[in-house]
């Protein structure tokens, strides 16, 4: 890992902030929105409050502004895909002067929401209308488990068995008019429930220089048949600190044109191929890197179960009882350099009454600049189902209904691969090229981390939600530090926990979801509260 920061910060980061999702604002600065826009619509986020009054005396808001085009929509895109099946609800506030609006329209806004990642992003739209009242403040909330809803294509799913919305679009007074409407909106508020999967495990930040730490990666590279590796494949992968180290915090897999012979075969290019010596069932996996370029170039992020058979491998000789695919594979992250934006994940387990042979449930996302930037590839497995995604984008959902065997292998721990292999398609003039890893993170709920559970008393929180006061209560007697952060990660209060009870003044924080951390010599735990 490149940067290095507090260690304290790092674990709060990684193991909250990374996790959870939350759009809001209020316009007044506390917001984790980073961009909204208007769509054939005019929008000033900055907009003094023009009726102070009632449930909403804030000072600035958004003005919104449609100013006679056919539809117009205030946006913006959430960098990750909400997840409506835990978290349904959307919030905010809206005054419409009757003054600012002309024509015969309804009443009314709508919330809608899209994939922003395709071209066509209004064919994936699901929207919510609700009337409103003119001239005065109010609070609108749009629930896609609740209310009716509006599915642009018909034929696509319930929203709430959908993983690919990532932007949310607002319109007042309806699409295909040619009326005025002035508007102001503030408050917005979604709180997503975030990752169970939320303490660290397992990591290599791949600080410093030098060769792979030798503790977390074991070199696979024996040839599995004797003369080639799978897929046709051109490379031998080596144990060479050419082909993997460290530089400046990130991991380099090289994978070069060069002559090489080794197991008596000889081959024009090398690559690493690296085993995990941690091996774990259920969790979210994260590894934020870049991808090489040039056609033949084929880098994966991908698991595999630790009981398998191969030749070669770094648990086979220890657990291998059962040959691929009935081992299960998750592949986190597929590239390919001939289709340069293009990220895949896939999904491979046995047909059904057949263990030795493969088929297999995948999915793509684009996502531009992968060999220029690093993005975080994730996967999140739990005892249903299997979750893929980009930058918190999700692309891919695995979750058979009958599991068995063939269709879930998945009940067994996995072993994390990260390679670069070369393809036949590989261009003449291709010399070298590197996926760079700048970490890998494993995380999981406290009941299977037990490691790093700490020995601190009971605690509770009390109300939750809260309005002014907020109660921290103690089975026992302790003497701890007590830090408030946002979801944005600004420190927000610091003191001491005293006793067994300790009440701490809210009543100023803006409404949304806080982070209480707990320091003491029994460790560090964090707890979660809502403000309203």
């Amino acid at each position: 890992m490149r940067t290095i920061i507090s260690l304290v910060f790092l674990f709060f980061s990684v193991t909250l902030f990374s996790q959870a999702q939350i759009s809001q604002d209020n316009f007044e600065g506390n917001s984790s929105i980073t961009s909204w826009f208007g769509d054939n619509c005019l929008i000033d986020t900055q907009f003094n409050n023009p009726y102070p009054t009632g449930i909403n005396t804030s000072a600035t808001v958004l003005k919104y502004s449609d100013i006679g085009g056919q539809y117009a929509n205030a946006g913006f895109n959430a960098g990750f895909s909400f997840n409506l099946k835990t978290s349904s609800t959307f919030s905010l506030k809206v005054y419409v002067p009757s003054s600012g609006i002309t024509g015969n329209q309804n009443n009314q806004i709508s919330l809608k929401l899209q994939n922003g990642s395709i071209n066509e992003p209004w064919t994936t739209q699901c929207e919510i209308i609700k009337p409103i009242l003119l001239n005065q403040w109010q609070v609108i909330t749009f629930n896609f488990a609740t209310d009716p809803f509006i599915n642009f294509d018909p034929n696509t799913l319930n929203p709430l068995n959908r993983w690919d919305f990532n932007r949310v679009l607002i319109q007042i007074n309806g699409e295909n008019n040619t009326s005025n409407v002035l508007a102001y909106i503030d408050d917005f508020y979604y709180a997503g429930a975030a990752s169970t999967f939320n303490n660290l495990v397992w990591s290599d930040e791949f600080d410093g220089d030098g060769v792979v730490n030798s503790f977390n990666w074991f070199h696979q590279t024996q040839l599995p048949n004797g003369w080639s590796w799978y897929n046709n494949e051109l490379q031998h992968y080596t144990n060479s600190a050419a082909n993997a180290y460290r530089s400046n915090g990130v991991l380099n897999i090289v994978a070069k044109k060069e002559v090489f012979t080794n197991q008596g075969q000889t081959k024009q290019f090398t690559s690493a191929r690296l085993n995990s010596k941690f091996a774990f069932k259920y969790g979210r996996v994260e590894a934020r890197a870049k991808l090489p370029t040039g056609a033949g170039t084929w880098p994966a992020i991908w698991m595999l179960g630790k009981n398998i058979i191969e030749p070669g491998g770094f648990w086979t000789a220890t657990h291998g009882t059962i040959n691929w695919p009935a081992c299960g594979e998750i592949d986190i992250m597929e590239h390919w350099g001939t289709n340069q934006n293009v990220i895949s994940s896939a999904v491979h387990h046995p047909i059904n009454g057949n263990l030795s042979i493969g088929e297999y449930t995948s999915n793509a996302q684009y996502k531009a600049g992968v060999s220029n930037e690093f993005h975080i590839y994730a996967v999140e497995w739990n005892e249903q189902s299997l979750t893929f995604s980009v930058d918190g984008v999700n692309h891919l959902s695995y979750s058979p209904t009958v599991k068995n065997q063939y269709t879930w292998p998945f009940d067994a721990e996995q072993y994390i691969l990260l390679n670069v292999a070369i393809e036949p398609s590989v261009t003449p003039n291709f010399v070298q090229s590197a996926m760079e890893v700048d970490y890998v993170r494993v995380y999981q709920e406290n009941a299977l981390n037990t490691a790093n559970t700490t020995n601190f008393p009971k605690i509770k929180l009390f109300p939750n939600p809260v309005a002014d006061n907020l109660t921290i209560t103690c089975t026992e007697n302790t003497n701890a530090t007590v830090e408030i952060y946002s979801m944005l990660g600004q420190k927000l209060h610091s003191g001491i926990l005293k006793g067994v009870e300790t009440t701490m003044d809210v009543s100023n924080f803006q409404d949304g979801v806080y982070v209480v951390v707990l320091i003491s010599k029994a460790g560090t735990d964090t707890y979660k509260f809502i403000k309203k």
